[in-house]
């Protein structure tokens, strides 16, 4: 399977206008995707942000797997930064969202109050993320109005954007940002699955394989009860070697083709449309309807 790299050149001048912005923010909001915490930390942000108060949020929690969300919230908690998880957009977890930024407002205020600077200035945060991970959809919960621009594809932020809110934070919106290589294949490969690597530069068919692999190894038999197919409907492909892809399990192959049998993604002669086949796969991972689903585990 092929190496995925992504770097559009927009996320180099953001890298650059982090490192500019950074000295003037007091606390960092790292967001990261619920359903892959460590693939989506970005090693860069890490660096960057490094001797800054942080908050992480593992955003889209209602897309993972709750059991394994609190292990990681438990994993990833330490004295330089408070983890919280939540869905944004249902605003499911804002509670904690609240009471964490008040305590970190109000540990701001106890620093600057012990070196004798007095009055409240607004606490600035800066807030960061892999594309398409909800950080513009965070600041609108924060700010309660719509102020920055969403979407579900990533690259919509494209330039650095202050927003004050009524709390007393003035929060930097920026764009999402990848690193230039990823040093382990896999990574490339979760960011695909959960959509913060643009669709257009990636062999969709070998993302769906992935998945497959990764769903028979975490959570064997979802994939059965989803597509309603058995391992007799499996074993009745043949291993054809016009039909194999080199690198690729046949097993998984033959799961993708089975998929496209029983959800009539055909092409001409019946044969299995493995390109269609495999976007039904990515889109029913994406939008949950496989499951609530975490493809790392701690």
């Amino acid at each position: 399977m092929s190496n995925i790299q992504w770097y559009p050149g927009h996320m180099t001048k953001a890298v650059r206008n982090i490192k500019n912005d950074i000295k003037l923010v007091d606390i960092i909001f790292e967001l990261r995707d619920a359903r892959i915490p460590n693939a989506s930390s970005n090693p860069d942000i890490t660096e960057l942000t490094a001797g800054k108060k942080r908050l992480i949020v593992l955003n889209k929690a209602d897309l993972a797997d709750e059991r394994l969300t609190g292990k990681w919230k438990e994993k990833l908690n330490n004295d330089s930064c408070t983890v919280i998880s939540m869905d944004s957009r249902s605003k499911k977890g804002t509670g904690d969202l609240y009471r964490s930024v008040e305590e970190l407002i109000r540990e701001k205020r106890e620093r600057d109050h012990s070196r004798g600077i007095t009055g409240n200035r607004p606490v600035k945060a800066l807030v960061c993320g892999i594309p398409n991970v909800g950080k513009s959809t965070l600041i609108n919960t924060l700010l309660g109005r719509a102020s920055a621009k969403t979407g579900n594809k990533p690259g919509v932020t494209k330039g650095d954007q202050w927003v004050s809110s009524d709390t007393g934070l003035l929060l930097l919106d920026t764009p999402g940002i990848l690193w230039p290589k990823f040093s382990d294949p896999t990574v490339g490969f979760l960011l695909a699955s959960i959509g913060a690597i643009s669709d257009t530069i990636l062999d969709i068919e070998e993302v769906a394989i992935f998945i497959i692999q990764k769903l028979n190894d975490l959570y064997p038999g979802i994939l059965f009860e989803r597509y309603g197919f058995t391992e007799e409907d499996i074993s009745s492909h043949s291993e054809d070697e016009d039909l194999c892809i080199p690198g690729v399990d046949y097993r998984s192959l033959a799961i993708l083709d089975t998929i496209a049998e029983k959800r009539k993604c055909l092409k001409k002669g019946a044969l299995p449309d493995r390109e269609k086949a495999a976007k039904l796969i990515v889109d029913d991972l994406r939008a949950g309807r496989l499951g609530k689903i975490t493809l790392e585990r701690p």
